[in-house]
């Protein structure tokens, strides 16, 4: 009678722990709000410094959300939009948690949660999320940004990625 024994579960390249996950998160947090606290320490309010022919840096605060919606409405918004970021971020948490997977999809979540986590933190402390990215084309402008919000666009656009790969997969089976 030979003894089998079961496979124990390893993790793999393509198995991450929760933690990973949270720790890639928190590296990102981090540069957010160190690139934040740059400007805010070494510029003035709206003061501009032109890098490129349609770039600038420059210091603003967005009491709103995206493209500053709803920044003037009372403040009952700084409490929105960090209860809506706290909502996201535990939903993230859970399906990281749920898909311990090494994948694009996590990639893409922990980019937007990482973002979300920035700018909770500057609504939290601030009032305000702090802006400083400008890019323009002549009297055109796109309203300023920060690394929060690179972070939550490459994760949204990942996570579009990640849906066409996987109704692409499937096309194949």
């Amino acid at each position: 009678m030979s003894a089998h024994k079961k496979p124990t579960a390893t993790l793999t390249q393509s198995h991450w722990p929760l933690s990973r996950w949270l720790v890639i998160a928190a590296v990102l947090i981090v540069l957010d709000q160190l690139s934040k606290w740059y400007f805010e320490l070494n510029f003035q309010f709206a003061e501009r410094l032109n890098i490129l022919p349609f770039f600038d840096f420059i210091l603003v605060y967005n009491t709103g959300a995206a493209f500053s919606f709803l920044a003037n409405h009372g403040g009952w918004q700084r409490w929105f939009f960090a209860a809506l970021s706290l909502i996201a971020s535990a939903v993230i948490i859970y399906l990281l948690r749920r898909n311990p997977a090494k994948s694009l999809f996590n990639l893409a979540l922990t980019l937007i949660l990482a973002g979300a986590l920035g700018n909770l933190i500057d609504r939290l402390l601030l009032g305000h999320v702090i802006d400083f990215l400008l890019f323009y084309w002549g009297d055109r402008y796109f309203p300023a940004f920060n690394l929060a919000d690179c972070f939550i666009t490459v994760g949204a656009g990942l996570l579009i990625l990640d849906e066409l790969l996987r109704i692409r997969r499937q096309k194949q089976v």
